[in-house]
């Protein structure tokens, strides 16, 4: 059976990590060489009360409140790039382009596979966070939750693209 092809938006961070190397313009790169449209991106130092509304009390459930912690204090060491990226199946296609959140598990030719390497017990044992470059939603659910978390309606724009006619 034939998946259904959507048009699908997504939300992707550029963590404090991948801004600090300079890795911006080569995240945002990927995702533009694989036919994505970036149709809101910003710049933002973001604080605790959103960061905690970012990494929901469900990472405590999963992982436990002390990583949950690590992480938080990870996203508000530095500024953020965070934007939203739409396409066809954009949150599956982005998932294989930003590689598993686990950098020691990512593939290479993925962001993460390509620009760090640390395991979740390596980070644990050391009560750091994985600094993993980039954070993507999981799922559409998840999607439409971060999207309207980090950006206003009237930050995202609809325009056309020279190969859109290609993919749309």
């Amino acid at each position: 059976m034939r998946k259904r092809r959507m048009i699908e938006q997504t939300l992707v961070l550029v963590k404090p990590d991948g801004v600090a190397r300079g890795l911006i313009g080569e995240v945002i790169k990927r995702f533009e060489q694989r036919g994505l449209k970036i149709v809101a991106l910003k710049l933002v130092k973001i604080d605790m009360d959103t960061a905690k509304k970012h990494y929901t009390e469900d990472i405590s459930k999963r992982r436990g409140e002390k990583i949950r912690n690590v992480l938080l204090d990870f996203i508000t060491e530095g500024p953020v790039v965070a934007m939203i990226i739409q396409g066809v199946n954009a949150i599956e296609n982005v998932r294989k382009l930003t590689g598993d959140t686990e950098s020691s598990s990512a593939l290479p030719g993925t962001i993460r596979g390509d620009y760090s390497h640390v395991s979740f017990n390596y980070a644990d044992s050391k009560n750091i966070p994985i600094r993993n470059i980039i954070h993507s939603s999981s799922n559409s659910e998840d999607a439409k939750t971060e999207i309207a978390l980090w950006f206003s309606i009237d930050e995202i724009y609809d325009y056309k693209r020279s190969g859109d006619e290609h993919i749309f």
